[in-house]
């Protein structure tokens, strides 16, 4: 029988792009059926909103980023409703093109492995391997569970791996055409790209090293380790080029050029940068002219190369034009070239130590001035200071566990260090230490962890960095987890996923084989592999417990590794084929690893990204901004109570009179001042400081002095003191600089009760309520500019806008203003009425009820909760507590206030709207709370429905730590197992109290039970 061979030059070529469009395809199908209808949590509504209204995002900027969502904006034809589905849709279509093109370089690295010489011809058995490699590599990433999280969301990881997909083919493009004319055509196409993929995510520039390795082994005829090592070096240093150079230091020498035009020639402020970008170009264009007319090829490549850099970074120029347009979100109001230069290098959240820094012990003995500060004056750039640089008592190589006296978070960072490596209070961390904390946390826990995740299984997606042992936001096989008595919470959640480790396996023996038969290749893979996970983690050197899990940090990393996936089909194939034929040992390799590796991911990850039904992050924030009276003040803190906001009011114009400020950037003289101008249908803020009060540099921190002063001081004498220039209200500190001081924290506001009335604060029969001062202390030693600008607002409002915050901020942010915030849904409300002294001691928040029932009743939405096929974390615990916290209060308000029959209503209302879950025990304790309460309501159907989901949780919860205990107690989840027997306890009482005699004497019984178990943890 003759075999059958194909022309390589056109069938190959032919079959080789449709797969690749079938991957495409395949991939974005998947992700448009999965999309998120609306706006997810954390950064994608600041996205979504600086897209569709071409606004300035936080640091450092993604301005192509939010060209191309204004683009895809602009396919909800006018309806606002449909923007974010649209702008999530950009997502999974780069998403989709991102697998295409990962298909194709899977398929170029097969086919140098299958054919020994690139002009040979392959067969169809060859042909069935090349192709069937692509597909399992290509379909095996789509389904991963980090890739497919952003792909049907709007932020940039998806449009940042579409940027790395497509350089890192364009390179193995070049090299099978290095030796034809025009090749370097793909060098050129990779520059520009790098430079265009700056405007979207910098993770792109990571893979310069891979790519200056191709081109070592391609164009050198002498391959050796001496020469291999220069050009890494070499690769170092050009991404360094473009990072730091390119990218910083042209703003940084355009700044100094503006300064110098500016200052000193007295020109308008934006005309020296202009000269410098000017003078760039020329020399750039005289460069590429030179090395045309000297015939000097390298230098023309390079220059070129830096050219077209250039090009695509050129979207940069975005972030001025919208800053000098005063947009309502514009991050650090970069309008001019300092400005900006901080903006891209993310000065606001300070430095990272790397090589040589403080452990966390480390005191601050000096502080020395270093660099000048400037700013954007009336007609010139102002001094605001100088860059101040601490000097420590002690400093080591490598600091890994780091955290200043100077970070907020300082104490809850230095407790997770000890907590983490089991150092005792008062022990000096060690350099073992610090390796120890590289290792486990950053590596492992932070990394390695997630690759697991994606390529072996995990259990759930709850955040899981703090516990190498808990199931919560661990990885599992599946493979033993019968045996493990797993509570039914995790194996039935809708994330459990275990993979079996099939795709670790795969990759593994893809790799292998790669390093067996290509060595260079598999070199080039690992340095792709390597830069954009183990370098990402060594550069970024996290700090201590993440405000969120950071697995889409790596997820370049993860995509070099399903390239060994698609070659471990490969390396089956070539096994299986010394003991049976070449077509069966093709043809079957790829069926089992197709259906071991990128079925099983799709079964298993399905329900878990399936996000086509929920709405929940729209929903909570139109809840914050309808929970608001009229012309509200909103203040906020974190992402998911202040983004989910922005995307509301900006894109779909929910409430545009409420004014939202957020208070993690209110210590910004940019936004204070944004603050004092009009926004949507809102009035400016009451702050009445002049910008020369506030600005950079100015009243940056104040400390305080006490200086005995009796009783309580009027809010606004105390502002006035903290911002007089008066020299009697400042103090000399050791470095001769003269501040204000906070003279006492015992502060009042007298109340006018007809304004309050008048301004609808409350109403008129409500008026007898009103106290005629307001007295409150201030919380903290010093104040700083977030807090004087707030201080500047309760001071002067004179009630005329009512004050509001968000129900899930700190009470360490609301500047001790408690006794007087009255909840009205999912806000507080400050309203001066007269102290309650017995409710103020009590569990019960207080409540305006009336008006938080209206608000939570009649008005809130509910983001499909009960129906959603999947939720995501936030939502199952963050926001799935705040309502349950929500309706209790309105229900232990109601009851308060003589509304037994609207409280009832109220619970009913969380039973049709909400689900019936318990994520965790403290979703359970208030569940508890809200079957008591309907108890007493005489609901006992209810409150026994609720009791009973309560208990079915808390024994699986027991029955899991149980089977914990059994092999180290250290693994047992004390607080759960406290928490929850003292809930059966009262569940016991509770139901024998209601003449429930029957379920009563089961809950004692488990109750006694468990107490037996777990007698040994009293012990």
């Amino acid at each position: 029988m003759n075999k059958l061979y194909i022309d390589t030059t056109m069938s190959y070529k032919k079959i080789n792009n449709a797969a690749g469009w079938l991957c495409f395809a395949i991939a974005t199908i998947t992700y448009i059926l999965t999309l998120e209808p609306s706006v997810s949590f954390w950064d994608c509504g600041e996205f979504i909103s600086c897209a569709y209204r071409l606004q300035v995002s936080h640091q450092p900027g993604y301005p192509l980023f939010a060209m191309l969502g204004k683009a895809f904006s602009l396919l909800s034809m006018g309806d606002h409703t449909k923007v974010a589905y649209f702008t999530n849709m950009m997502s999974a279509i780069a998403s989709g093109a991102t697998i295409m093109f990962l298909f194709w370089t899977i398929t170029a690295l097969a086919k140098k492995l299958v054919l020994k010489d690139k002009n040979d011809s392959a067969d169809n058995n060859q042909l069935t391997m090349v192709i069937g490699a692509g597909l399992v590599g290509a379909l095996a990433f789509t389904f991963t569970d980090t890739f497919w999280f952003s792909a049907v969301e709007t932020i940039v990881f998806a449009l940042s791996s579409l940027c790395t997909a497509i350089v890192f083919w364009s390179i193995l493009k070049w090299e099978a055409h290095a030796d034809e004319p025009g090749a370097d055509k793909w060098i050129v196409l990779i520059a520009y790209m790098i430079g265009l993929s700056i405007g979207i995510h910098l993770l792109n520039l990571l893979t310069i090293p891979a790519i200056a390795m191709v081109y070592y082994f391609r164009r050198n005829k002498n391959i050796g380790l001496k020469g291999g090592i220069i050009t890494f070096l070499l690769s170092i240093l050009i991404l360094g080029l473009v990072q730091f150079g390119i990218r910083g230091y042209t703003i940084y020498f355009a700044a100094w050029f503006d300064f110098f035009f500016v200052n000193s020639l007295g020109l308008g402020f934006g005309s020296g940068a202009m000269a410098f970008l000017i003078l760039l170009a020329g020399m750039l264009t005289g460069g590429i002219w030179y090395s045309i007319r000297n015939k000097k090829p390298v230098l023309n490549l390079a220059l070129v190369c830096v050219a077209f850099i250039y090009l695509g970074y050129g979207s940069f120029i975005y972030i001025p034009i919208r800053a000098v347009a005063n947009t309502d979100l514009n991050n650090s109001h970069p309008d001019n070239a300092f400005t900006l230069y901080g903006y891209l290098n993310r000065i606001q959240y300070g430095d990272t130590p790397l090589l040589s820094g403080p452990y966390y012990d480390a005191k601050i003995i000096d502080e020395k001035e270093s660099s000048n500060i400037y700013r954007k004056g009336e007609s010139r750039y102002e001094n605001a200071g100088k860059k101040v640089d601490y000097v420590y008592d002690h400093n080591t190589f490598l600091p890994r566990m780091w955290s200043t006296e100077s970070d907020p978070y300082y104490a809850q960072n230095v407790q997770f260090y000890k907590q983490w490596l089991q150092i005792a209070d008062g022990q000096a961390p060690t350099f073992s230490d610090n390796l120890k904390w590289l290792f486990s946390w950053q590596i492992y826990q932070m990394y390695g962890r997630y690759f697991l995740w994606n390529f072996v299984g995990r259990y759930n997606e709850m955040d899981g960095q703090q516990s190498t042992t808990d199931v919560n936001g661990n990885w599992t096989s599946g493979i033993f987890d019968s045996g493990k008595h797993l509570p039914k919470s995790v194996v039935n959640g809708t994330n459990y996923a275990p993979l079996y480790a099939l795709p670790l396996v795969l990759g593994l023996l893809g790799a292998f084989y790669h390093f067996k038969r290509r060595k260079r290749d598999a070199l080039i893979i690992t340095l792709l592999f390597f830069f954009t996970g183990i370098a990402i983690v060594l550069y970024v050197n996290q700090n201590a417990v993440q405000p969120r899990e950071r697995d889409y940090s790596y997820v370049g990393s993860f995509y070099a590794f399903a390239i060994w996936i698609g070659l471990g089909a490969l390396a089956l194939a070539e096994i299986v084929r010394i003991k049976l034929n070449a077509r069966v040992a093709a043809i079957g390799s790829f069926a089992l690893c197709m259906i071991a590796v990128p079925v099983l991911l799709a079964c298993k990850e399905w329900r878990g990204h399936d996000r086509s039904t929920k709405l929940t992050p729209h929903d909570m924030a139109y809840n914050y901004l309808i929970s608001c009276p009229k012309n509200a003040i909103l203040f906020t803190y974190g992402d998911n109570d202040t983004y989910s906001l922005w995307y509301d009011q900006e894109v779909e114009g929910i409430r545009p009179d409420v004014r939202i400020v957020c208070l993690s950037l209110f210590s910004g003289d940019w936004y204070i001042h944004q603050m004092q101008g009009k926004m949507n249908a809102s009035a400016p803020l009451p702050i009445t400081m002049p910008f020369d009060k506030y600005k950079e540099g100015v009243r940056d921190v104040l400390y305080f002095n006490d200086e005995k002063i009796p009783g309580s001081v009027e809010a606004k004498d105390v502002f006035d003191f903290l911002t007089s220039d008066d020299a009697r209200t400042k103090v000399e500190y050791q470095n001769g600089e003269r501040l204000n001081f906070l003279p006492t924290k015992n502060l009042k506001l007298t109340v006018n009760a007809n304004e309050v009335v008048k301004n609808g604060v409350i109403t008129s029969d409500q008026k007898s309520k009103l106290a005629d001062t307001m007295q409150w202390k201030y919380p903290s030693n010093y104040v700083t500019k977030d807090n004087l600008a707030m201080l500047d607002i309760v001071a002067h409002n004179d009630w005329k806008r009512p004050i509001c915050f968000t129900s899930t901020m700190s009470p360490s942010s609301m500047m001790g203003l408690q006794p007087y915030l009255y909840k009205e849904g999912f806000v507080y409300h400050l309203i001066p009425f007269k102290q309650d002294t017995a409710a103020d001691n009590n569990r019960i928040t207080k409540t305006n009820s009336l008006v938080m029932y209206n608000n939570v009743v009649n008005k809130f939405k509910f983001g499909n909760y009960k129906h959603a096929k999947f939720l995501d974390n936030v939502s199952t615990t963050q926001f799935y507590l705040n309502m349950e916290v929500t309706f209790n209060d309105l229900t232990e308000g109601l009851m308060k206030d003589g509304h037994r029959d609207l409280a009832l209503r109220a619970i009913h209302k969380f039973d049709e709207q909400m689900p019936d879950i318990n994520p965790d025990i403290d979703t359970a304790a208030q569940k508890f709370f809200l079957a008591q309460s309907a108890y007493k309501l005489n609901d006992k159907e209810l409150g026994t429905r609720y009791f009973k989901s309560v208990d079915n949780f808390i024994t699986d919860q027991l029955d899991y730590n149980y089977s914990q205990l059994q092999n180290d107690k250290a693994l047992v989840d004390a607080r759960t197992v406290q928490i929850g027997m003292q809930l059966l306890g009262s569940m016991a009482d509770t139901t024998k109290n209601n003449q429930q005699a029957a379920f009563s004497k089961q809950l004692q019984a488990q109750l006694g039970d468990y107490e037996n178990k777990f007698a040994v943890l009293q012990r």
